[in-house]
């Protein structure tokens, strides 16, 4: 008889503090999304204010070429894609997610876009989009991540690079000179 009299209040106690630790916790609707999808493109245009897409240089970007990119992230997951037309026919072009919007300088992208931590360049480590255009000057690419892009941190254009992308050495990441540059949105 005595345990039971000792044994209620803490039970008491228990149910009390059980209770109160529901209440704290937030519901479903206040957590924010992990979801994070990005877009943009058009025909590529001379440097200007707003522009969507830029080409720097006309004799690898064209009059004319145009490109489509689509990126997304969830919560431990991210895949970007590019189409692009008008290129110049079977040649190959270095692409990266880069952190900053395009600009009227090639420079105004800032440094590739990269996994939280990583200090080296990789195609692991980055988003690496690399292509081939066709006889036609078209082209595809997916890139596929096993992280997600930084939250409130995502990336903010995508850059082709005169080059194909070195995957090794000293000078991994490096893709030659900024041809041209699509500025991504949220939608």
């Amino acid at each position: 008889m005595r345990l039971s009299w000792i044994l209620v209040p803490f039970a008491l106690l228990a149910a009390a503090c059980g209770g109160q630790e529901e209440m704290a916790r937030p519901a479903v609707h206040d957590v924010a999304p992990t979801e994070v999808e990005l877009s943009g493109g058009g025909v590529f245009e001379q440097p200007a204010p707003r522009a969507a897409a830029i080409a720097y240089d006309r004799k690898l970007v064209p009059p004319g070429a145009s490109a489509r990119v689509t990126a997304g992230s969830g919560a431990v997951l991210s895949t970007a894609r590019v189409e692009v037309s008008g290129f110049l026919p079977r040649r190959t072009y270095g692409v990266h997610l880069h952190v900053n919007p395009c600009g009227a300088d090639p420079e105004e992208a800032g440094p590739h876009y990269r996994q939280h931590g990583h200090s080296h360049a990789s195609a692991a480590s980055e988003v690496w989009l690399d292509f081939t255009t066709d006889r036609r000057g078209a082209a595809a690419a997916t890139a596929r991540q096993d992280w997600a892009f930084a939250p409130g941190r995502p990336p903010r254009s995508l850059v082709i690079h005169a080059e194909p992308t070195k995957a090794e050495g000293a000078e991994a990441g490096a893709a030659g000179r900024r041809v041209a540059c699509v500025t991504l949105t949220e939608r």
